[in-house]
């Protein structure tokens, strides 16, 4: 065989497995439950905020591990607390079946005026070990949930009294900083122990 029908050879072989495996992948995304895979992961913005320790959090910060992102506030009664406690068992599932990945919770404020550091950082310690909070200026805090797709508003309740409506999305980060896929509520367990090795193991 020739040089030139061997590069042939060569080049169809690449081609084929880069085939095979870009099939492998797809068939295992199209088995996902409930995330909803970005097509073409969006990078994150540039923002400056801080994180329950007074340590500044930036782009950056979402760059080397898998991020489970959400966006609520401390003084929510149902939604926020109900989708944590569903995350911290996700993720105590996830380390319970060996998986190799096992991705952190953020929660960022959309709250800043009541939640500094240091309340998140009570609140977090709720929810497990090893998560991040994310609180600063509403600014920088606008700065990321308009990248993000992410919707919040503050209405009074009565008085001084407020809360906050806010997306009930959890967001996953990926390990280069960019947002790549997306949980829709309800924030169900065996939907995110399915999904979540799928789509990480395709890295």
């Amino acid at each position: 065989m020739g040089h030139r029908n061997i590069l042939i050879a060569i080049l169809l072989g690449a081609a084929l497995a880069a085939g095979f495996f870009a099939a492998a992948k797809l068939n295992r995304l199209t088995e996902l439950r409930s995330a909803f895979i970005i097509p073409e992961p969006i990078e994150l913005p540039d923002f400056s905020l801080l994180d329950h320790t007074n340590r500044p959090v930036n782009a950056d910060t979402f760059r080397g591990q898998w991020d489970l992102v959400f966006f609520g506030f401390t003084n929510c009664p149902d939604i926020c607390p109900t989708t944590l406690r569903a995350l911290a068992s996700i993720k105590r599932e996830l380390e319970s079946t060996g998986s190799e990945k096992t991705p952190r919770i953020v929660l960022v404020s959309v709250d800043p005026e009541r939640d500094t550091p240091a309340v998140l950082g009570q609140y977090m310690d709720y929810f497990g070990q090893d998560n991040l909070a994310i609180t600063g200026q509403i600014d920088e805090i606008i700065k990321l949930t308009t990248a993000l797709g992410i919707y919040f508003k503050k209405t009074v309740v009565d008085g001084d009294n407020y809360s906050v409506d806010h997306s009930a999305a959890v967001l996953l980060i990926n390990p280069d900083g960019e947002f790549s896929a997306l949980f829709r509520a309800p924030h169900l367990l065996a939907d995110y122990v399915n999904d979540l090795p799928a789509i990480m193991g395709g890295r």
